[in-house]
């Protein structure tokens, strides 16, 4: 199990990192799957968007984008956020910071585990994993 935390333009987010790895193992086993490598990227709206238009072909702005490196029940990839987007996403949903980071943490590890949200009901399933995720984390112990 190795669980990074990066920042690319950023500075890295005020995060208890032992909590958080000890989180996403925890969110990862219980839905069956143990952590290979995981790696966070924290970085801009400018570089997200670069990501997104280099490797997906998308040109537009996001929260969020997860390479996926999955192999049967070991979850690994690479998950970039825009602590930006959070940011912007945070006030729009009227949540803390800290509230929107965990939920993006937790919206890529569950992609990993193999949840989607390309259609409506993908979507309120993944905010139903979500949502637990998040209690989850307040129940680990610090």
């Amino acid at each position: 199990m190795n669980i990074q935390f990066y920042n690319e333009d950023v500075e890295l987010p005020h995060l208890d990192i032992e909590r958080v790895k000890k989180w996403l193992v925890f969110v990862a086993k219980k839905h069956e799957k143990e952590i290979g490598e995981l790696s966070y990227i924290f970085c801009s709206d400018s570089y997200l968007l670069e990501v997104n238009r280099q490797y997906l072909s998308h040109d537009y702005l996001t929260d969020i984008i997860t390479f996926d490196y999955t192999e049967c029940d070991t979850v690994s990839g690479d998950v970039f956020i825009s602590t930006e987007r959070v940011a912007d996403n945070a006030i729009e949903f009227n949540v803390s910071y800290d509230e929107e980071l965990l939920r993006v943490l937790a919206h890529g590890i569950l992609h990993l585990i193999g949840f989607n949200d390309k259609n409506e009901n993908d979507q309120e399933e993944m905010t139903l994993q979500e949502d637990a995720s998040i209690l989850d984390y307040h129940n680990i112990e610090k």
